[in-house]
């Protein structure tokens, strides 16, 4: 009896290019170990579900971010005392950023196109969020709070200035046409999703994110213990969400607003 091996299926090729991906990732530190195995699980479900065109909008969002993270890394090593995670991303944050995303993909399966918007919307806002923060931290002087106007410390969630909003929409836009020339529709449902979902991620770190305070540097601070190594006192009083919980809302929320301006007439 021969033994034939079946084809390569879309699953198949897509496990086998996300686990290069990711392990090339690791070996380059932007993944730790977690993080690698979370992004080869979402990274499988996109290709696999979404082929080339999925690929090509999820890597639209990890090469951006990735570069954009190596800018002015001696400058943002400053604020790691008071910002939450820093260094390779872990396994919870590729699931806030990328899970909705995966979620949808795999939902688009059954033939609803808009979960393929929506899909892009989540990873649009993704983008502007990461490309607001990072260009926005190093260049956009000091910013304010979104929710009462006052000057916040630069880093901390909630916080925005001009250029790190522009940065945020260019984001959106920018994975906006990269899914519009793979085949994804309509361009400015993906393009509002993504500007939604880094507009919640802002009002979600300016009240529901969790924010202490050191007492020994009186300043405030997204970590416990402080970098200083100081134990810290909660400063907010509806804070109860981490940066990654609101990373994950607002990739919901991208995604959310996509997927029903899809069905909208234009």
């Amino acid at each position: 009896m021969r033994l034939t091996l079946a084809p390569l299926g879309r699953f198949d090729l897509g496990a086998a290019a996300a686990a290069l991906i990711a392990f090339l990732a690791f070996r380059v530190q932007a993944l730790t170990a977690g993080g690698a195995l979370a992004a080869f699980v979402v990274g499988s479900a996109t290709f696999g579900a979404l082929d080339l065109g999925g690929a090509a909008v999820l890597l639209a969002f990890f090469v951006s971010s990735l570069a954009l993270s190596r800018l002015g890394r001696d400058r943002k090593r400053a604020l790691e005392r008071d910002i939450g995670k820093s260094g390779p991303r872990d396994a919870m944050q590729v699931i806030a950023n990328g899970g909705v995303a995966a979620l949808c993909a795999l939902v688009a399966l059954g033939g609803d196109v808009r979960c393929a918007t929506a899909f892009c919307g989540a990873f649009a806002a993704a983008t502007a969020d990461t490309w607001g923060t990072e260009i926005g931290t190093l260049f956009g002087g000091k910013p304010r709070s979104m929710l009462t106007w006052r000057p916040v410390e630069v880093g901390l969630s909630g916080g925005v200035s001009a250029l790190g909003t522009a940065a945020e929409v260019a984001g959106a836009l920018s994975i906006a046409a990269v899914a519009y020339a793979c085949g994804f529709r309509p361009f400015w449902a993906i393009a509002a999703g993504g500007i939604a979902g880094a507009l919640v991620d802002s009002l979600l770190g300016a009240t529901f994110q969790k924010l202490r305070w050191c007492p020994q540097c009186r300043r405030p601070s997204e970590r416990e213990p402080h970098g200083c190594g100081a134990n810290t006192t909660p400063l907010r009083t509806f804070g109860v969400l981490d940066n990654d919980g609101v990373n994950f809302i607002a990739t919901l929320a991208g995604a959310a607003v996509a997927y029903f301006l899809a069905g909208a007439p234009p």
